[in-house]
């Protein structure tokens, strides 16, 4: 297995049915999808053409626990989808708007029973430090030609997770990056008791 599929061994659940945001071109998630073939993928892109693409590339892989992409704008409430088991955003929050990020939270949260995963991969800043010199340079890089953009802090990450209600369980490093094990929050029942002033 590679760095990525090995640590999402240890929190993918054991069955159900896995959202990718932004697939690209679909590699990913077909490779995913063969490693855990207990598991049903839903592939989705913002971007029609790129959705069209992924439909072919799905197609052409013949995986039968692969579901037909479909276009999702994290901006757009509700989702497309009723409800997922785990979602994962794979180098994604460093190359989207904060204002996307916080977005996919809040629509992932929607989405996610208590315990859901919400499974955030790629490279961050660890309390205003980057990992690696590389890390830096491609902060940097990456801000120069758009300030919006850029590698996120774990602090910021784990504040807007929590308004939401996912919680940030585990951060594990890998050779490649690092995973962010976010949680849904159980919604607390009503009391039926409240107080105003």
């Amino acid at each position: 297995m590679d760095p990525l599929a090995d640590i999402l061994a240890k929190y993918l659940p054991a069955q159900g049915l896995v959202v990718e945001l932004a697939s690209g071109s679909g590699e990913r998630v077909i490779q995913l999808a063969r490693t855990f073939g207990h598991l049903a993928w839903q592939p989705t892109e913002r971007d029609p053409q790129k959705v069209a693409a992924l439909v072919q590339a799905r197609d052409a892989s013949g995986l039968n626990n692969v579901l037909r992409p479909i276009e999702l704008d994290v901006f757009l409430q509700p989702w497309p989808i009723a409800q997922a088991d785990a979602i994962v955003a794979i180098d994604y929050a460093h190359v989207v708007s904060w204002d996307q990020v916080t977005a996919a939270f809040g629509g992932g949260a929607r989405l996610l029973q208590s315990g859901g995963l919400f499974f955030l991969f790629g490279p961050f800043r660890f309390h205003g430090k980057y990992a690696s010199q590389q890390h830096e340079e491609l902060d940097q890089s990456l801000r120069s030609r758009d300030p919006n953009l850029g590698l996120r802090d774990i602090r910021e990450l784990t504040v807007a997770g929590t308004r939401t209600g996912l919680g940030l369980e585990h951060a594990a490093a890998t050779p490649v990056g690092h995973a962010l094990i976010f949680r849904r929050r159980p919604l607390l029942p009503p009391t039926g008791q409240f107080r105003i002033g």
